[in-house]
C-alpha cells in the first residue's frame, strides 16, 4: 500500500462512499475525544453537506426504509470523527459499542432495524473490526427532530 493510503478509506470507495468532512458540533462539545486507545464520539447526526436530508418521527413523518439509511449516514459521519482525532481509520482495532437514538413515533418499535443501517456500514467498511456491542433507543426527539442519532466507540491500535 502506498503511503497516505488508508485501506478503510479504499473500502468506503469500494462500496461507493466517500468520508465527508466531520459534522461541526450543534453546541458546546467536540465531535470526538480520544481517552487512551477509545476514541469516543458525539452523537453524529445524518447531516449532509451541513443539512438534514428528511426530518421528523420514524414511523410517521419518516419511514424505516429512510431511516435505516440515515443510521448508515450518521455512521459514515462518526467515521469521520474517529478520524479527526485518530489520524488514520487504519488504526482502528476494533468498533466497541454503538449507541443509536430513534426519534420515534408512540408506536414504533423498530428500533434495532434502524439502527442496522449503522451496523451494517461498521461491518461492511472495517469487516470482523466493525462487530460491536450496540443498543437501540426510541426516543421523542432530537436536535434539529433528525430521525436517527449515532454514537460509536471504537478501540485503536496501540502504538506504543
Amino acid at each position: 500500500m502506498s503511503a497516505g493510503a488508508s485501506a478503510v478509506e479504499a473500502k468506503l470507495a469500494e462500496l461507493g462512499l466517500t468520508l465527508p468532512e466531520v459534522v461541526p458540533p450543534l453546541a458546546a462539545y467536540q465531535p470526538a475525544v480520544r481517552s487512551g486507545v477509545y476514541v469516543y464520539t458525539a452523537g453524529q447526526l445524518p447531516m449532509v453537506d451541513g443539512k438534514l436530508p428528511v426530518t421528523g418521527k420514524v414511523g410517521a413523518e419518516v419511514t424505516a426504509e429512510e431511516a435505516k439509511e440515515l443510521a448508515r449516514t450518521c455512521a459514515l459521519n462518526a467515521l469521520a470523527a474517529v478520524k479527526s482525532v485518530a489520524g488514520d481509520l487504519d488504526r482502528i482495532a476494533r468498533v466497541v459499542k454503538v449507541v443509536g437514538f430513534v426519534a420515534s413515533a408512540p408506536d414504533f418499535t423498530g428500533q434495532p432495524g434502524i439502527l442496522n443501517g449503522a451496523s451494517e456500514l461498521l461491518g461492511a467498511v472495517l469487516g470482523d473490526k466493525g462487530v460491536h456491542a450496540r443498543s437501540a433507543v426510541g426516543v421523542a426527539v432530537l436536535p434539529l427532530d433528525a430521525p436517527v442519532e449515532v454514537e460509536v466507540q471504537v478501540e485503536l491500535v496501540d502504538e506504543g
